[in-house]
């Protein structure tokens, strides 16, 4: 999976004589080099803001060599009169727009600010989408109580955001055909087992390599495979989706009944 590149970046003046990954051309660029280098699916980004940077960059994407395209929707509404639906019924144009477009799969990437989950996981597999991508993050910016300025605010993922992701992935699972990933809040192999016990098929991790480099990747590949040992399981297949609504007998686990159990436990004194 490569970064995105932005709608704002691809309006930048591109007659720039030094092409990085940032800008337009250098992005095409850079996914046909590293299509040349490696022997693994190379996955491009965008994220657009108007219908026209979606449709105008996504076949040239195709065209550079990437296997697959995620979209990454990154669009938050401040409109006082644009409603819940308008919203979503824009984001399912925008993703029908390019589909027609490319032939390659598109996954799409998602905040959880949609009203109903499964309603759009399942309009976005009748328009064609291959994968599911749960889910973004908005970075929002602090206030500084100095210079009373609007400034940004990168905060990195923990594992404490992966709750969400668990939950989604594991009532979407076998329920549409769709491949789940989950990005956001994976940090270990712990965090990464829980995702395909729910039923993720592909796990995004970014934090975690910015914190620690990209050699934590075996240390999470070690701890999973550790796991998976001492439980008597030879792949994640064996594993994958075990947890998720469709396999559980109980599934008032992810239902309304769940909270109930956790309200009556309680915050119990030292714990």
């Amino acid at each position: 999976m490569l970064h995105s590149l932005y709608e704002e970046q691809i309006a930048a003046d591109p007659l720039r004589t030094e092409r990085s990954t940032s800008d337009p051309v250098g992005y095409l660029e850079h996914v046909n080099r590293v299509k040349e280098s490696v022997h693994i699916p190379v996955i491009a980004s965008l994220n657009g803001t108007t219908d026209e940077g979606w449709t105008s960059f996504a076949p040239l994407v195709e065209q550079a060599g990437a296997d697959a395209l995620e979209l990454n929707l990154y669009h938050l509404s401040t409109n006082l009169w644009t409603s819940g639906a308008t919203l979503e019924a824009y984001t399912l144009d925008t993703v029908r727009a390019v589909r027609t477009l490319v032939s390659i799969p598109i996954a799409v990437k998602v905040f959880p600010y949609f009203s109903s989950i499964p309603s759009l996981a399942r309009q976005f597999e009748e328009i064609g989408v291959n994968g599911l991508i749960l889910f973004n993050r908005s970075y929002q910016p602090d206030i500084d109580l100095e210079t009373l300025e609007v400034k940004p605010d990168l905060k990195l993922s923990s594992s404490a955001e992966l709750l969400s992701r668990l939950y989604w992935i594991a009532m979407l699972a076998d329920r549409v055909d769709l491949s789940l990933a989950v990005t956001g809040g994976v940090h270990t192999g712990a965090d990464a087992l829980k995702a395909i016990l729910a039923g993720a098929d592909a796990i995004q991790m970014v934090s975690a390599l910015l914190l620690h480099g990209p050699g934590h990747l075996g240390a999470v590949r070690q701890e999973m495979e550790r796991w998976l040992e001492a439980h008597g399981h030879s792949s994640l297949d064996e594993i994958r989706g075990i947890m998720s609504l469709e396999k559980r007998e109980d599934s008032r686990a992810f239902s309304r009944a769940g909270v109930l159990e956790v309200l009556q436990r309680g915050i119990r004194p030292g714990g």
